[in-house]
């Protein structure tokens, strides 16, 4: 039986280096920030084999700690919001409640270093993700909310028998899947090219902020009290397992999906193909009922839907989310092609004018989002991208042999998206779902057929 916990070696917190004379400013969050207050942290991380150790050489794991400490330090001089706090300023008359970042008054960045007794077999090797990867990263069950008292980012290093995890835990409110890899490729870059005070980074990220035509630095939220806004979510027991898709396997099912596409100038995408895959088959194996409504959710990236479009650097969250809907009957009795073709269409419309209405709406009645709410049983989620650079991360260990996440925003019917570890245009799936529905889903025969390809 796993432990359910990690031993603590040693914490701290770093600051950037140098410290940039702008974050002595408060760091403005936009309405998609202050949206995700609610929600819980992002935590991904790589898990790499050990580097050997030779005769004249220190203990590696400990050298690789050290250069991470000061590799961290010079990216957050890069990303200084992330070694910042939470901060809200609340007034009566005229009502104001405001939250923003402030990096002044901040301990830093937390970094961590732990280590369990086992190894990477121990981790890869069950049929589900064991429950122990939840340990291997800071914030556990934390709301972004949170990030008022505890760190906006923490690094931790865990060392296994064989193996060395590197984990991010980082605040959801400050940063979406795009900006999340964005530093995590710039630390790797700065470990790996030795990058030091004031130098250059190939990839500087943008800390100009998006702001509606007459509106910010700063949003006046409709509260008065933490309660008005702020919920926990606790999942439902879940079984976690990742299944490998090969670019065969996804060329044939895109082709499948665009069979009868051919005339009418519309081309289904793999990750559109692949979701309506994972609608139909999660919507079978839980029985629902025929006049049940369910959707399929698609995390989209906004930077490119503005006019004029934002850089991809741009830091920050700028993410929503686009729904197909219809009812479990309707969508089992038509076939796969048509689950497609209904995934296509709602990307498709998610143009910049939606996302102005977006905005206009939110302005009108600001929310936030609540993860109890937001994702039901009846629907699927497809979170995050093949498309980040994950496995580009290397840290002098050579490539991860596993992408892995913690707790954080998990719930039946999510399913994350990763790029395939054995490269060439696959992907792995990291699908969660109550362990009834995961043994029907194992058997389900259109999923198999689906997966078999990938043999």
């Amino acid at each position: 039986m796993y432990p359910q916990s990690v031993e603590l070696v040693s914490e701290c917190f770093i600051k950037p280096s140098p410290f940039p004379e702008k974050a002595k400013q408060p760091f403005h969050l936009g309405p998609f920030d202050l949206a995700m207050l609610s929600v819980h942290y992002i935590q991904k991380g790589l898990l790499f084999k050990k580097p050997a150790v030779t005769n004249d050489q220190e203990n590696p794991v400990e050298v690789l700690v050290q250069k991470l400490k000061d590799s961290l330090s010079v990216t957050l001089g890069h990303f200084y919001p992330l070694a910042g706090r939470l901060a809200t300023k609340k007034e009566e008359s005229p009502h104001s409640y405001v939250v923003f970042i402030d990096c002044v008054n901040s301990p830093g960045a937390r970094f961590v270093q732990s280590k369990v007794d086992l190894t990477i077999s121990d981790i890869l090797s069950p049929t589900y993700v064991p429950l122990v990867v939840q340990s291997f990263f800071d914030h556990d069950r934390a709301i972004n909310h949170d990030g008022h008292k505890v760190s906006l980012l923490t690094v931790q290093v865990t060392e296994l028998k064989d193996g060395v995890f590197i984990g991010c835990s980082l605040n959801h409110s400050v940063v979406d899947g795009t900006s999340y890899w964005h530093f995590f490729n710039t630390l790797s870059e700065v470990f790996m090219k030795d990058i030091g005070e004031f130098s250059e980074i190939s990839r500087p990220p943008n800390h100009e902020r998006w702001f509606p035509n007459g509106y910010g630095p700063f949003f006046n939220l409709p509260f008065t009290h933490t309660d008005q806004f702020i919920s926990r979510h606790d999942a439902p027991e879940l079984k976690e397992r990742i299944f490998h898709f090969s670019a065969a396997a996804l060329a044939r099912i895109k082709a499948k999906a665009n069979a009868k596409c051919k005339n009418e100038n519309i081309t289904i995408s793999s990750l559109q193909a692949l979701s309506a895959l994972m609608w139909r088959c999660m919507t079978r194996v839980r029985g629902l009922p025929q006049d049940k409504i369910t959707g399929c959710k698609l995390a989209m990236n906004n930077r490119s839907r503005f006019h004029p479009p934002l850089s991809q650097n741009y830091f920050g969250n700028c993410i929503q989310t686009v729904r197909a809907t219809t009812t479990a009957g309707n969508l089992l009795a038509n076939d796969f092609e048509w689950a497609a073709l209904q995934l296509h269409k709602a990307v498709a419309e998610h143009d910049g004018k939606a996302l102005s209405k977006f905005v206009a709406d939110w302005l009108k009645s600001p929310s936030v989002y609540q993860l109890g709410q937001f994702f039901d049983p009846c629907s699927v989620m497809m979170g995050s991208s093949p498309r980040f650079d994950m496995y580009g991360n290397e840290f002098g260990l050579g490539k991860a042999v596993a992408i892995l996440s913690g707790y954080a925003n998990k719930f039946d019917g999510k399913v994350t998206l990763y790029p395939g570890q054995k490269g060439g245009g696959s992907m792995d799936l990291e699908i969660c779902l109550p362990p009834q529905f995961m043994t029907a889903f194992e058997c389900d025969e259109e999923f198999l057929d689906g997966l078999n390809l990938s043999s």
